[in-house]
């Protein structure tokens, strides 16, 4: 990156910070601290008070609509084939977006998922964000190489918050280039509970610059999952251009619809069947492991 285009970013960085500090600076909520506007509570009543049958908009969705938001999720480190075959199963008869799996089960996903409608999607920097750009390259183009069509990467999180800036973009852009010449999805994945405010900011527009598709708040595995206040601080900086994933802890439909509700464009959830059987009125099925 040229010293011009480094300029031109941090420029922008800034301008967006202030921006959202401007919007979000006034007012928090006494009950849990953030953003009046953010506030689950808050965001909860919202949609209760405006919800079609299911609740996510105003314009409704239809269970069907609902699992197609839905990345089924298995990232457990001891998952087992048995367990992976069962989540192809689910994602088929459910029509999720996804499964989301670790690199080492991808190939065995597309076999299972050939001819669905469902796509594999593999992590990248896993969980931790902190390889370097080249190994990040060459696990996204193997993910790609074995049938992947989504690729999930966890960002460095330690070069955001030493500010090295020209090392985060690389770290993403070495993702989302691949992604794009096989006509992929990349959703970056910021880890926003490691972060401040104003470091979300920073790692949405580094993002929002290497041209992602998504955003992602969070591993599941880190010291938080997804709040309905960080998807609403994400949708606004990234605008309406591109999605915003909302992951970690969304275990039931109330936690869904306060992240839709916040900007949440797709949910990675390990209870997506609970989610949808809920949504149907029916019994609820298994609580997941929250990832």
């Amino acid at each position: 990156m040229s010293a011009p285009e480094l300029e031109r970013l941090i420029r922008i960085i800034v301008e967006e910070v202030t921006a959202a500090q401007a919007a979000v600076a006034p007012i928090r909520c006494s009950c849990h601290s953030v953003l009046f506007e953010c506030c689950p509570d808050r965001l909860r009543g919202v949609v209760e008070a405006g919800a079609s049958r299911l609740g996510l908009h105003a314009s409704g969705r239809g269970a069907g609509d609902l699992a197609a938001m839905i990345d089924h999720t298995l990232l457990k480190p001891d998952a087992s084939r048995t367990e992976v075959e069962k989540l192809c199963r689910e994602a088929a008869e459910y029509h999720f977006a996804s499964v989301c799996v670790n690199p080492t089960w991808v190939a065995t996903c597309a076999r299972l998922l050939q001819g669905s409608p469902v796509k594999v999607c593999s992590v990248v920097g896993f969980p931790l964000g902190a390889t370097t750009p080249d190994v990040k390259h060459y696990e996204t183009r193997r993910a790609l190489f074995d049938g992947a069509r989504e690729i999930d990467m966890v960002i460095n999180v330690g070069a955001l918050k030493s500010g090295d800036l020209r090392v985060v973009e690389r770290d993403i852009e070495a993702v989302t280039g691949p992604c794009r010449e096989a006509g992929a999805l990349s959703k970056v994945i910021i880890e926003a509970a490691l972060l401040t405010d104003d470091e979300k900011v920073t790692a949405c527009t580094l993002a929002k610059a290497a041209a992602a598709d998504y955003v992602k708040t969070s591993t599941g595995f880190g010291p938080g999952g997804a709040t309905a206040a960080d998807v609403a601080l994400m949708r606004r900086v990234v605008g309406e251009e591109m999605g915003v994933k909302a992951a970690g802890g969304v275990k039931d439909l109330d936690a869904l619809k306060a992240m839709v509700a916040a900007g949440a464009t797709r949910i990675g959830a390990s209870a997506g069947v609970r989610i949808v059987q809920e949504s149907k009125g029916g019994a609820k099925g298994p609580a997941g492991t929250g990832y």
